[in-house]
C-alpha cells in the first residue's frame, strides 16, 4: 500500500548469512510499499544475489572479500573445545576467541570504508543519488560510517554490535542484573555469577578501547571533524529497531529511540510441498520432529552425528533433519534427510511436536511464533545465551555437542516429546508474543517511515550521550556536596583541606561504559567550595588533553 513516503530512496547496508534473510524481510516490504532500494554488496556475498525484483545492488569491497567459510568451522570447532573447560572458563574462553576472530573483521572493514570514502567517483554517485535514509546493520560498521559521511538520517536493523548485544551501546546496563552476551547468565545472579559477569563486561571494555576503536581511528581522522569516536557515531543513529523483544528477553533498561521488532520475520505457515505434506501426514498421531542446524551441520565431528541418528531411530515420531554432509550410518527409517526444508511453514505445521536447533535468533523466534518446543544443540556465537532464555522459561530443554553421546540426546529429546508442560510453556510465550497492538514487521516500517518523514529523530536520543563521565555521575556536584555535609560555615573549608584525586584518562566511553586507564594521579588542594567543580573539570579536561 503506498503511503506518504512512498517514492523514497533508501541506501542498504548489509550483513550475509541469517543477517541478510532479517533484512531481505524487511526489504521486501518496504519494495511492497513503493520504496526505491540500493544495496551494497560483496561481489563474493554468500547470501546477497546481485540480481534482485525489489533493489537494485552495487558491489563494493566488504568483508566476505578478505573471509572464508573455513574460518567460522574453525572457529566453531575452537569453541567447542572451550566448552572442555571449567564451568566457570567456558564463556570466557569463547569472548576471548570471539575478540579474536573480530579483531581482522574490525580492520578489514576500516579498510573498505578508507575504499569507498577515497574514491571521489563513488562518492559521488551516492551523493547524486540523494538518498532519504540509511538503513544498515550495525553488527558490521561500514554503513554507519557510510550513513554518518553522508549525513543520511538512520535506522539499525540490530541486535549486536562491537563487542556484544545492543543495549550495551545505547542503553544503560547495569551489570548487576544485566547479564553480558556470551556469559550464558540470567538477571538473577548469585554473587559468583556477579563476579563472572563483570569480567565479561570489563573484557568487554578493553576490547572497544584497545580492538574496536584503534582499528578505524586513522580512517576517523582523515574523514570526519576532530574528536569522532565510533561510539558517537553509532549512539547518533535515530532510530535501533532491535530483533528481540521482553518475551524472549530479561527486562532492563532502555531507550525512546529503541523499538523492539522480535520475530518481525515470523509469519503464518504456507501450505508445504505435496511431498513434505505427505511425510508430516504419515506421521500419525505421533507427529514429526523437525531438525535445522543452520548451515553448520556439516561441521559437527561423526561421532555427534551418529549420536544423534541412531536417538533418532529409536523414537515413534518421523524426523525430517535439514543434513549437509555424509550420510549417518545409524539413519533410522523414520528419519528423512533433506538439503533444505521451509523451516516456518513445518514449525507452524499441525503435526511438528519438536524443534531441534542450534539456537540461532530466527529459529528462536520461529519457534516461539508457532508455539513449538525447543530441543537446543548451540554451537557458537549468541546461540548458547539464547538457549538459556528459553530454558529458564521451561520452554526448551539443552545438550552440549562437544560431550553429545546417543543416550543423552535421546533421553533430552524424550523428554521434549513427551513432558507436556514444555509445550505449555512455549505456547504460552507464543500468545503473549502475539499479544500486541500491531505486528512487529508493521512497528519496523512505521518508523523506518517516520524517519523518512521527519528527517530524522533527533528528539528521541538522550542528551547523556553528549555529557562528559564525570559530569554524567555528578562527580563534580558531589564533590560540592561532600564539602557542604562536612560543616556549614565557609571558614571551616579554609581550615580543612579537600583533596580532589583525578585519574589521568588514556580513553573514554560514554558513561555506562566508563572506563580508563589510570597513567597518573594529580593531587590538588582545594581551600574553597567554588573551586570544587572547577578543578575536577580543569584535571579532568586537562589530563585528557595531554
Amino acid at each position: 500500500m503506498p503511503t506518504l513516503c512512498s517514492g523514497s530512496r533508501i541506501l542498504v547496508v548489509p550483513v550475509d548469512g541469517s543477517h541478510w534473510v532479517n533484512m531481505e524481510v524487511m526489504l521486501r516490504e518496504l519494495h511492497s510499499r513503493g520504496h526505491n532500494i540500493t544495496v551494497l554488496r560483496s561481489a563474493k556475498s554468500w547470501y546477497i544475489p546481485s540480481n534482485s525484483s525489489i533493489y537494485t545492488s552495487i558491489n563494493v569491497h566488504m568483508l566476505e572479500d578478505e573471509s572464508s567459510r573455513d574460518s567460522f568451522i574453525t572457529f566453531m570447532h575452537d569453541v567447542m573445545e572451550c566448552r572442555r573447560s571449567l564451568t566457570f572458563m567456558q564463556t570466557l574462553c569463547q569472548q576471548h576467541l570471539l575478540t579474536s576472530v573480530m579483531q581482522d573483521a574490525h580492520h578489514i572493514l576500516a579498510r573498505s570504508t578508507s575504499l569507498m570514502l577515497d574514491d571521489p567517483v563513488f562518492m559521488k554517485k551516492l551523493q547524486d543519488a540523494h538518498f532519504d535514509l540509511m538503513l544498515t546493520d550495525p553488527a558490521l560498521n561500514l554503513g554507519v560510517f557510510l550513513g554518518s559521511y553522508l549525513k543520511l538520517p538512520m535506522v539499525f536493523n540490530v541486535r549486536w554490535i562491537n563487542t556484544g548485544e545492543s543495549h550495551f551501546t545505547i542503553a544503560p546496563s547495569p551489570v548487576s542484573y544485566v547479564p553480558l552476551t556470551t556469559s550464558e547468565l540470567h538477571d538473577h545472579m548469585s554473587f559468583l555469577e556477579r563476579i563472572k559477569n563483570m569480567l565479561h563486561y570489563l573484557h568487554s571494555v578493553a576490547e572497544q578501547i584497545f580492538l574496536v576503536d584503534p582499528a578505524y581511528s586513522d580512517m576517523l581522522q582523515r574523514h570526519f571533524p576532530p574528536g569522532t569516536d565510533v561510539l558517537s557515531l553509532q549512539r547518533a543513529a535515530d532510530i535501533w529497531l532491535v530483533r528481540t523483544d521482553f518475551v524472549f528477553e530479561f527486562p532492563r533498561p532502555t531507550m525512546p529511540n529503541v523499538v523492539y521488532i522480535g520475530g518481525f520475520q515470523c509469519k503464518k505457515a504456507k501450505p508445504l510441498p505435496a511431498d513434505l505434506e505427505a511425510f508430516m501426514e504419515s506421521s500419525g498421531d505421533h507427529g514429526v520432529v523437525v531438525m535445522s542446524l543452520g548451515t553448520w551441520v556439516s561441521a559437527l565431528p561423526p561421532e555427534v552425528t551418529e549420536a544423534i541418528a541412531s536417538a533418532f531411530a529409536e523414537i515413534p515420531q518421523k524426523v525430517l533433519w535439514k543434513f549437509l554432509g555424509e550420510r549417518p550410518a545409524s539413519l533410522g527409517n523414520n528419519t528423512l534427510l533433506v538439503n533444505w526444508l521451509p523451516q516456518n511453514d513445518l514449525l507452524g505445521h499441525p503435526k511438528t511436536r519438536a524443534f531441534v536447533a542450534h539456537g540461532g535468533t530466527n529459529g528462536i523466534y520461529e519457534a516461539i511464533y508457532h508455539g513449538v518446543p525447543v530441543l537446543g544443540l548451540p554451537l557458537l556465537f549468541d546461540q548458547f545465551d539464547n538457549m538459556l532464555r528459553l530454558k529458564i522459561r521451561g520452554a526448551a530443554r539443552v545438550v552440549e555437542a562437544i560431550s553429545l553421546n546417543k543416550e543423552d540426546f535421546l533421553e533430552a529429546l524424550k523428554g521434549i516429546l513427551e513432558t507436556p508442560s514444555y509445550r505449555k510453556n512455549m505456547q504460552h510465550l507464543s500468545q503473549l508474543h502475539h499479544d500486541q497492538p500491531v505486528s512487529p514487521m508493521e512497528t519496523a516500517i512505521f518508523w523506518i517511515e517516520y524517519v523518512i518523514r521527519n528527517k530524522g529523530a533527533a528528539h528521541l536520543r538522550s542528551a547523556g550521550f553528549s555529557l562528559p563521565w564525570y559530569s554524567y555521575f555528578n562527580l563534580d556536584a558531589l564533590s560540592t556536596l561532600i564539602i557542604l555535609s562536612t560543616n556549614g560555615e565557609r571558614e571551616t573549608y579554609r581550615k580543612s583541606s579537600l583533596y580532589v584525586f583525578v585519574l589521568g584518562q588514556k580513553g573514554v566511553l560514554l558513561p555506562q561504559d566508563v572506563a580508563f586507564k589510570a597513567e597518573e594521579v594529580t593531587i590538588c588542594r582545594v581551600d574553597t567550595v567554588e573551586q570544587v567543580g572547577l578543578t575536577v573539570e580543569w584535571g579532568v579536561r586537562s589530563l585528557m588533553a595531554s
